[in-house]
């Protein structure tokens, strides 16, 4: 890459960054993926980033019994 080339999106990229490394070097390794994406959430948003927790509906079967799960965060 070039030195003398600016990334495209570099502000919300320092914020991505800084807050990954925020959140790996207080918590390390070890906790359930929802820890992290929590922690990071929060992270994002102290270094000023604008950031939503992501959703999903799930629809699952259990048993012959199909129920559905809206917006499990």
């Amino acid at each position: 890459m070039n030195p003398q080339r600016e990334l495209l999106y570099k502000d919300i990229t320092d914020k991505i960054l800084k807050s990954a490394f925020e959140v790996y070097n207080d918590l390390r390794y070890g906790f359930l993926e929802k820890v992290y994406e929590n922690a990071l959430l929060l992270a994002l948003r102290k270094n000023g980033a604008l950031a939503e927790q992501q959703k999903a509906d799930y629809k699952i079967e259990f048993g012959g019994y199909p129920w559905l799960k809206k917006n499990i965060p």
